[in-house]
C-alpha cells in the first residue's frame, strides 16, 4: 500500500493505491491515524480509488480507523469506493457504518453539514 496525505480546510484526505492487506499496512495506517489525531486532524477522508486488492484484514484497517477516530470524537468517511469494495462493505453491512462518497467536494463538504 502507498498513500499520500493531504489537506483541504479542515479536512484531511489519505489517497490510497495499491493492495490494502494487513502487515505492515495496519500497522502504517494505525500510525498515521494517531498521529493525525494528536495534530488535531479529526475529520478525515480516505480515497480508496487507487486501491486494486483488499482482502478482510484491508477492512479491518479501516475499521480500526473508524473506532480510533470516533472514540476521539473524529470521524472517518470513505471516497471512490469501487464496486467490490461496495460489495463487501454491503455483505458484511459495513455500509451502514461508513459514509461513501464518490465526488470529493461532496465528502469534504459533508463534514459541514452535520
Amino acid at each position: 500500500m502507498k498513500y499520500k496525505v493531504r489537506e483541504e480546510g479542515n479536512v484531511t484526505i489519505i489517497d490510497l493505491s495499491g493492495k490494502l492487506m494487513g502487515g505492515y499496512d495496519a500497522d502504517v495506517f494505525r500510525d498515521m491515524v494517531h498521529e493525525l489525531i494528536e495534530k488535531g486532524r479529526k475529520k478525515i477522508v480516505v480515497n480508496l480509488a487507487g486501491i486494486k486488492w483488499i482482502n478482510s484484514t484491508g477492512i479491518g484497517i479501516l475499521i480500526t480507523g473508524y473506532t480510533t477516530l470516533r472514540k476521539n470524537r473524529g470521524d472517518l468517511k470513505l471516497l471512490n469506493v469501487s464496486k467490490k469494495i461496495e460489495s463487501i462493505l454491503y455483505v458484511t453491512k459495513l455500509n451502514l457504518i461508513f459514509e461513501c462518497f464518490d465526488d470529493e467536494h461532496e465528502a469534504i463538504d459533508s463534514y459541514t453539514r452535520g
